[in-house]
């Protein structure tokens, strides 16, 4: 890759994307964890130019602000209401302009093209400037180019003109060589192709859209140097999204990639066609993932964690040697050794710690689980704190929320909570304390001691016979009833002898 920096870096991220079908602007559409327009930020900001702008028009405000907050440091340029590529790039210059007068190389990127990267844009860029060209122009090769500006060459191979689809000639529109909308221009040089564009009259007869056409500059900048292409024989790099069946075909593709960098870098992925990840994502060496697994976000997974199956995991920390099985985790956190699942809900704010136990059927929100404590099943856990080694037995529930307000719970160390007790924050369950079984826990339990709250228990003898008389209920309990005074069910002894 070049050590070449650009001067500027232009993105053109004006239009309305009108195949979306959609009123969310083009750019703003995602695949892999960033929007359209992310993508191609965060490949502009890697080469480190030194000024980079995004060019706005339909659905101005949305736009801009989302390019500002992925990068507060760009410039937003407002195209006006002529249309074409041109009019945006000019506009985007202007905008450049008016701090400093850009000189130098500028790269002119599409808003919508997310697998574009900054190695191959470093190429771009170190052959425009190691060849002193005016233009070089990113180019590749389609089997089938309908609806593409072709790449007209001279006679001895150079770029003579790019010419768009609807105003090529038959002999043109057979050429397979297209152009990717993706350019390194010398500022100087568009400066000067842009403001011949600007004629109204040289947009109303140059092409049939009467559009201001940004790809009319590389025929006129012949005069200024060589004008030049770079070929990539892949065209993924260079695939724009028109609609949202290119757009799940890039996604695709994208995750593909992932997922083949993933697996060379040491990941098992046991099958990457029901496998997503994010390329926000990071993943240790010797992590698996297990079918139907999707992480998203800032996501991390440390070293010999195994995820899956049927887990998604958003913005959530897995260490080294974890479990995650058939669960649900948004911002949380999930530590060494620890297991999680099936079916788990860990909600923003769970925090669990080495060696912990959070089993079927847990919601965990903003509540942490200290080390090596279980929470095997069918608990809600809420706004809590539970300690080292203690034990959150069946149908637990950490009852938080009083109507107005969300009150914390404290379970200390290595204590107890029986099944289906209801702890009514605010509340601490002391160190090494016991909750006993089926228990609603509303006032603090000390160190060591035994919670009891529950109704003593009541039996009214005889109640089936008199209340269900005939029932099967009924004859059960009087076939129980007999044997418990050594009879068969059919009344007898048991000794084979007739009753008296």
């Amino acid at each position: 890759m070049t050590t070449a920096r650009p001067a500027a870096v232009v993105v053109l991220a004006a239009g309305e994307g009108t195949r979306m079908r959609s009123t969310t602007p083009k750019v703003l559409h995602a695949i892999g964890g960033r929007t359209l327009l992310g993508h191609v930020l965060a490949t502009a900001r890697d080469l480190a130019p030194e000024r980079l702008a995004v060019v706005v028009r339909h659905d101005r405000d949305r736009v801009a602000a989302h390019a500002l907050e992925l990068d507060p440091g760009v410039v937003v340029a407002d195209q006006d209401e002529v249309k074409g590529t041109g009019r945006a790039a000019w506009c985007a210059l202007a905008a450049l302009d008016d701090a400093s007068r850009v000189e130098g190389p500028v790269l002119v990127l599409a808003g919508d093209v997310p697998l574009l990267d900054s190695g191959t844009l470093g190429e771009l860029l170190g052959a425009h400037v190691a060849d002193g060209n005016a233009v070089t122009v990113l180019t590749t090769r389609v089997a089938d180019p309908a609806g593409y500006g072709r790449i007209v060459r001279d006679g001895e191979g150079h770029v003579e003109r790019i010419v768009e689809d609807r105003d090529a000639s038959p002999g043109e529109r057979a050429i397979d060589e297209i152009n990717t909308s993706v350019y390194a221009f010398d500022a100087a040089v568009l400066r000067q192709g842009l403001e011949h564009l600007q004629d109204p009259d040289f947009a109303a007869t140059s092409n049939a859209q009467g559009e201001v056409y940004l790809t009319d500059v590389v025929a006129l900048a012949r005069t200024h140097g060589p004008v030049r292409a770079l070929e990539t024989d892949d065209p993924w790099l260079v695939e724009g999204v028109n609609d949202r069946v290119q757009l799940a075909s890039l996604g695709a593709e994208l995750n593909r990639r992932v997922l083949e960098d993933a697996m060379r870098a040491g990941v098992t992925v046991v099958d990457p066609a029901t496998t997503w990840v994010d390329v926000t994502v990071e993943l240790a060496q010797d992590v698996t993932l297990l079918p139907g697994v999707q992480l998203h976000g800032a996501t991390r997974i440390a070293a010999g964690a195994t995820v899956g199956p049927d887990t998604t995991l958003t913005d959530t920390e897995v260490g080294e040697g974890a479990e995650v099985v058939r669960s649900h985790a948004f911002a949380a956190r999930i530590g060494a050794s620890a297991h999680v699942g099936p079916f788990t809900y860990l909600r923003p704010g769970a925090d669990l710690a080495a060696d912990a136990h959070v089993g079927g059927f847990v919601e965990v929100k903003n509540s942490t689980v200290g080390e090596g404590a279980k929470v095997p099943h069918l608990s809600y856990v809420g706004d809590a704190e539970v300690g080292a080694g203690s034990n959150l037995g069946a149908g637990v529930i950490v009852a938080n929320y009083d109507g107005v307000s969300k009150n914390r719970t404290r379970v200390g160390a290595h204590a107890f909570v029986g099944s289906n007790s209801v702890l009514v924050a605010p509340l601490d369950v002391a160190d090494g304390a016991f909750v006993a079984a089926g228990s609603t826990i509303t006032r603090d339990v000390q160190p060591g001691a035994l919670a009891v709250e529950r109704a003593q228990q009541k039996s009214v003898p005889g109640w089936v016979a008199r209340r269900l008389p005939g029932t099967r209920w009924a004859a059960a309990a009087e076939a129980a009833a007999g044997a418990g005074r050594g009879e068969d069910a059919d009344g007898s002894d048991g000794t084979g002898g007739d009753q008296a």
